[in-house]
């Protein structure tokens, strides 16, 4: 048993590579396209590959069908729940998936013992990248600055409509949201087109901005979130602390608290995120959390925190309570913060 934990796991490489290899193929594109289940030499004609591939190609979809990505029957392979979030007029997540897999940031991993191994705080990509922060990497590297802008908007696509579905009250109340460093206009065009009669405004950096989608159903502001952010009745906060670390996270945490006194009207802050003990019953998402931390460190020198440290960051910046919703966004709760 233990021989086959440290084989599985130091060849669990493969899964992702495997997967990426269905996300170039558009494997689950041409599936959907045939419209019933899809024998294998007809999987392999669409492609298409030489006939010589074709027991290869078998092989590769046995695992992925054992991972899930896709299921079997005699007739031939199906989509999944899984493998219909990887369709590219869906949620698209075979954007992450390209994202996470960049050819000159997936060898960086190979070097993670280093940074165990030296004095400072530089992250496992700055030592690669001769100091550059993945910030400033995105911006050097266009290429991949554009997976990074795709694969947070193939996430929002997931996340929102779980978010909206299942939590549509927090939303009650207000009359205007700014998405703080809400990339290019993803989950605030959900909300907006959700509540129509709530005025929403995406606020990002202006590089960012630049790129944003062309919507009427909310507003566009450029700015710097440390700075000041524009007034309004509720900040929303989606997947952007998890990027900083405790001491910028409090000083954005007390920006949204000054906008949200400056309305007038009263508010709150609505946080998407992760909290690592949250209670879960699904090890795989106890598993991704992990996973994620790990990412976090070692790109962006940040972290995914713990209720524990959730609440010390919170309450450091000045809020007076706070509300955890139960976890029903893949690994991300939402945090209600009050005034």
């Amino acid at each position: 048993m233990e021989i086959t934990i440290i084989q599985n796991l130091n060849l669990s490489y493969i899964r992702t590579f495997a997967l990426r290899c269905a996300v170039d193929l558009d494997i689950t594109g041409r599936i959907q396209a045939y419209g019933r289940p899809m024998p294998l030499n007809e999987l392999a004609r669409s492609i298409p590959i030489p006939r010589e591939k074709e027991s290869m190609l078998g092989r590769l979809m046995t695992l992925l069908v054992n991972q899930g990505i896709f299921a079997q029957s005699e007739a031939g392979y199906q989509l999944t729940t899984a493998s219909q979030l990887i369709l590219t007029e869906g949620s698209n997540m075979g954007a992450n998936v390209r994202f996470t897999t960049y050819a000159e940031v997936i060898k960086i991993w190979s070097r993670l013992s280093e940074v165990f191994k030296e004095s400072g705080e530089q992250t496992l990509l700055e030592k690669v990248f001769d100091g550059k922060k993945f910030w400033e990497f995105t911006k050097e590297k266009p290429e991949y600055g554009k997976l990074f802008d795709d694969a947070m908007a193939s996430l929002s696509n997931a996340l929102m409509r779980g978010l909206i579905a299942s939590y549509p009250h927090i939303f009650d109340g207000l009359n205007n949201l700014v998405d703080v460093g809400g990339g290019t206009g993803t989950a605030v065009k959900f909300i907006a087109e959700a509540f129509p009669k709530l005025r929403c405004t995406l606020f990002d950096l202006p590089h960012v901005i630049a790129k944003a989608l062309k919507s009427e159903s909310f507003d566009v502001v450029e700015g710097d979130m440390f700075e000041k952010i524009p007034p309004a009745d509720a900040i929303f906060l989606k997947n952007i602390l998890h990027d900083w670390n405790d001491e910028d996270c409090i000083r954005i945490l007390k920006r949204s608290k000054e906008t949200i006194e400056s309305n007038n009207n009263g508010g709150k802050v609505i946080v998407v995120d992760i909290i690592m003990d949250f209670e879960s019953n699904d090890p795989k998402a106890t598993e991704t959390t992990l996973l994620i931390d790990i990412f976090m460190m070692d790109l962006l020198g940040s972290k995914e925190r713990s209720k524990q440290e959730w609440h010390d960051i919170i309450i450091r910046a000045g809020y007076s309570d706070y509300k955890i919703y139960p976890v029903q966004l893949g690994v991300n709760s939402v945090i209600e913060l009050y005034l």
